[in-house]
């Protein structure tokens, strides 16, 4: 086990630079989260700690040693990759292993590793079964039993559940966490997946266009995101945001529609703001705005309302069971305790 510390590191391919000083602090022990949209710069970082990608400047360090210019042998890390990237010609066991023959470990050395590993993940009973004759969950696990048997200081993780179906990836999602808490040991994990990171990590780094936005526990991120891409990522439905500015003690949207603020506030009248509101924090009340129903969407849990205010779409998650139907009208007002406030110009929390 080992912290990771990556200190203003940037990467340049040619004249396109896709990192632009990215720097993050991971604990010894912390199951850390790289989460942005596709291309913005989390899976090559993964990379960069591996030693799969060069640095063009910057430090990383693993446990205090940097690492630069170490090849990926050398860094006391295991991958797990998007593809399983197993053996097909080699069995489970031979597959587990790999990493053990290469270092010319002792026969009964490789049998207890192994055996441990499968115990941990359940393949006891497949270690003589090739790769096509897995399902996707168990080929996934065999490749996290080949990062295990290693005892790495640093595991880490590139979108491992994006080839699973949605179930198994519910599944294996607790998995990855309960082997977490098991092993202890520091985690790397990119998805673009935000509930993913929501329920795994415990600190998330929200990354865009090559820079990071934000870093935190999960929790502080979707109450107090910092600016207006983590409110508009991390959350699912997104936080309705509208346009607009303060007047007369209320937001008053640039369609005319005016809602509530919060009791304490630092943005200043008259000045362009954004308004965000996440779904779950609107609710009924016969005193609040008239809303257009225009779709009903029923979770079980919850019943996902997209509803009209105005000219302006927005989405709504009750409790309650609603049996309005499109075209009806509903009367909603948000949560004065839950309203986010931000600039308009550069997008930072008020």
């Amino acid at each position: 086990m080992a912290t990771v510390d990556i200190r203003n590191v940037r990467k340049a391919f040619g004249s396109v630079e896709v990192l632009h000083g990215v720097s993050v602090d991971i604990a010894d022990s912390e199951f850390v989260v790289l989460v942005g949209p596709s291309g913005c710069g989390k899976s090559t970082l993964l990379r960069m700690i591996a030693g799969l990608e060069n640095i063009t400047s910057g430090e990383i360090a693993i446990g205090k040693r940097v690492v630069n210019t170490l090849p990926p042998k050398d860094r006391d890390v295991a991958m797990v990759f998007q593809n399983y990237a197993l053996y097909p010609h080699m069995t489970v066991f031979d597959n587990m292993a790999f990493s053990l023959k290469l270092a010319k470990a002792p026969a009964a050395v490789m049998d207890r590793e192994v055996l441990r590993a499968a115990q941990i993940l359940g393949l006891e009973q497949l270690l003589h079964r090739y790769p096509r004759q897995l399902s996707g969950g168990q080929r996934q696990r065999v490749a996290m039993g080949r990062a295990i048997v290693r005892n790495p200081q640093v595991f880490l993780f590139d979108e491992p559940l994006s080839n699973l179906d949605a179930k198994l990836r519910v599944q294996m999602r607790s998995e990855i966490k309960a082997l977490h808490q098991r092993l202890k040991v520091t985690t790397v994990y990119v998805t673009h997946d935000q509930i993913e990171a929501m329920t795994m990590a415990d600190k998330i780094v929200v990354m865009n266009a090559g820079v990071i936005e934000q870093a935190g526990p999960p929790l502080d991120l979707y109450d107090r995101p910092a600016n207006i891409f983590v409110a508009g990522f991390i959350g699912s439905p997104a936080m309705n945001v509208l346009d607009g500015q303060i007047v007369d003690g209320h937001f008053q949207a640039k369609d005319g529609m005016q809602w509530a603020l919060p009791e304490r506030r630092t943005a200043t009248v008259g000045a362009p703001i954004l308004y965000g509101i996440r779904p779950e924090h609107l609710r009924l009340d016969q005193q609040g705005m008239q809303a257009s129903v225009v779709l009903v969407e029923p979770t079980g849990s919850e019943t996902q309302v997209q509803l009209r205010v105005g000219e302006r779409p927005i989405t709504a998650a009750f409790r309650e069971r609603i049996t309005a139907r499109p075209g009806e009208m509903l009367r909603v007002a948000p949560d004065p305790a839950h309203i986010h406030l931000f600039d308009q110009t550069t997008g930072l929390r008020l």
